[in-house]
């Protein structure tokens, strides 16, 4: 349902990660949100931030990139585009970086007139997009940070670095999902900065809540089960925490979705090749609640170092919502949810931990469920065009003013 803010109707969205990611980050979820709200939108796929390698996983990446190239703009769902424009996959490289922009320009100036958009909001996640905004007569610029890139491996860090301070700078809104990276992008420009952390599509998760069957390759799989769903690679994942953890406790079985190596390809996982460590894969993002259903408790353990201190795991109001209890590092993001979940900063407090919400000593279910009935991506989605009204008002009385000035000045 369109809403009947002053706002243009056109969104122009540079993602991070792929449309058909087995499971929804943000992206994706604002994408969706945005056209359900009326708003038509570009999403432009991710440009391959991270430095690619030889792995099997990255070339066949590069394959499916340049069919998708090919294959031109494919609509997903009503108001919602998706495109894979081709770019080279080295951003610390200048000369690559030149290139990248002259043809992404030509790109985006071509889709834009196929799709008669008319002064779009220019959303970002990407950094490294300000070179390419003059391609675009735009009405905001709106970067979402989500993560720290620069933390994350093979990332041309200094390149990222700079472009995000010149970015937020220029930007019209700067959304940030975890108080570190309000902190920094406030630094910047404290004006256009507003902290909102990730949250969770309630009513899909919740299916969880329900009675249903459990997939048979986890239903044979003894209990109790501690359970994870995401990424699987060394950056974020503790895999000494859980390897202690299955060692001391062998009668907990840890169950681990996801894909080994996402973003990460030389992720090794041979410290959790235990009897009651099971990794499954990654699993449909239609699937996830029934396999949800089947934890006994969900885990966050996430690896202490600068990419995890700055990010927000969108994960644990997916869990809450799932109606599971949650047992989590010491994320900095998640201390001020400590009422819902148990945080712990040691693989003996882990199993403590753990151990208290086997008995039955998990946080208050009810409040859980009341926190995460309130983080949905409908209320942040309301929340985020409130700000986005407010800012173009703002554009619209400096431009006025600005005009005013100007005639007064020929007079």
């Amino acid at each position: 349902m369109p809403t009947d803010r002053q706002l243009s109707r056109d969104v122009v969205l540079f993602s991070t990660a792929d449309w058909d990611h087995p499971f929804w980050t943000n992206k994706q979820h604002v994408a969706s949100q945005l056209a359900a709200e009326g708003f038509r939108v570009l999403y432009v796929e991710s440009l391959g931030l991270r430095r690619p390698t030889a792995a099997s996983r990255d070339l066949g990446r590069i394959g499916r990139r340049i069919r998708r190239a090919l294959q031109g703009l494919r609509q997903v769902q009503e108001n919602l585009w998706v495109g894979s424009p081709l770019a080279l996959p080295w951003h610390g490289n200048r000369s690559a970086r030149m290139l990248n922009e002259r043809l992404l320009r030509r790109w985006l100036k071509r889709q834009c007139l196929r799709l008669d958009f008319q002064k779009p909001i220019v959303w970002t996640y990407n950094p490294l997009v300000g070179p390419l905004l003059d391609a675009l007569d735009r009405s905001l610029l709106v970067y979402h940070c989500v993560d720290d890139l620069s933390a994350a491996p093979h990332m041309p860090s200094e390149a990222i670095h700079d472009a995000e301070r010149e970015l937020a700078r220029a930007a019209d809104v700067n959304f940030a999902t975890s108080r570190l990276l309000e902190a920094r992008l406030s630094a910047i420009n404290s004006a256009t900065t507003h902290y909102l952390a990730n949250v969770a599509d309630y009513d899909h998760f919740s299916q969880a809540r329900s009675p249903g069957p459990v997939p048979e390759d986890l239903a044979s799989i003894p209990r109790p089960r501690l359970g994870f769903v995401g990424a699987i690679s060394a950056y974020k994942v503790d895999f000494d925490l859980i390897a202690t953890v299955a060692r001391a406790r062998p009668d907990w079985h840890w169950v681990l979705i996801g894909q080994v190596g996402e973003g990460q390809p030389d992720t090794s996982i041979e410290s959790v090749h235990l009897p009651n460590v099971h990794l499954l894969g990654p699993r449909p993002y239609g699937r996830l609640p029934d396999y949800l259903r089947g934890f006994d408790v969900a885990t966050i353990p996430a690896r202490a170092n600068p990419y995890t201190a700055a990010m927000f795991p969108m994960k644990f109001f997916e869990y809450l919502a799932a109606g599971v209890p949650v047992v989590a590092s010491s994320v900095p993001a998640l201390q001020e949810f400590s009422r819902a979940c148990e945080l712990a900063n040691s693989p003996e407090s882990f199993i403590s931990a753990v151990a208290r919400v086997l008995d039955g000593q998990r946080p208050n279910a009810e409040y859980c469920d009341e926190l995460a009935r309130q983080f949905t991506w409908e209320w942040r989605m309301g929340q985020m065009l409130e700000i986005l009204d407010e800012a173009a008002r703002r554009r619209a009385s400096d431009s006025s003013r600005a005009c005013d000035q100007a005639a007064r000045s020929g007079l």
